[in-house]
């Protein structure tokens, strides 16, 4: 075999690779799911499977243009109406909590695990919204509540494995 011919098969060795490479590369989609800093959710696109035709490929829904609506948590008295909530979710889903109050003064909620505390006001809810990053069960406690001698916890938060 000539120069040129060996020249040959080694650039197209070459551009196998670098295809091969570049097609399995892992992807880093997975490192960012647990990033508590990363809020945005990843869009995937619609595969086809065994059987189906590819028709449609258009992406599913993300949380962030479909956001879940609020878990909402009332609270009459320091007391949450309905009794403890149980909030489930899988790792890497968006929580949305909404807890809203009756009283006139202020009240400090507490997301224990997580360690996010917010403020209602009357008239003026306390908002949570992140992304679901740690296994477990979490309690959500009304401070005002513990300090007046009742019953703190509010709600319980599922974080399943996904």
């Amino acid at each position: 075999m000539s120069n040129r011919g060996r020249a040959g098969l080694i650039v197209l060795a070459v551009a196998v690779v670098a295809v091969a490479f570049i097609a399995l590369r892992p992807s880093d989609s997975n490192d960012k799911a647990d990033d508590p800093a990363d809020k945005a959710a990843d869009t995937t696109a619609t595969e086809p499977g065994a059987g189906q035709t590819d028709t449609a490929k258009e992406p599913t829904a993300t949380a962030e243009s479909a956001p879940p609506p609020p878990q909402e948590i009332t609270l009459r008295d320091g007391t949450p109406e309905g009794g403890i909530k149980r909030i489930e979710v899988k790792k890497g889903e968006e929580v949305r909590i909404q807890v809203r109050t009756n009283e006139t003064t202020a009240d400090e909620i507490h997301l224990h695990g997580y360690d996010i505390e917010k403020e209602t006001k009357s008239g003026a809810p306390a908002n949570f919204r992140f992304k679901a990053n740690i296994e477990g069960i979490f309690e959500i406690e009304s401070h005002t509540a513990e300090d007046a001698g009742k019953e703190p916890l509010i709600a319980r938060l599922v974080v399943e494995p996904s």
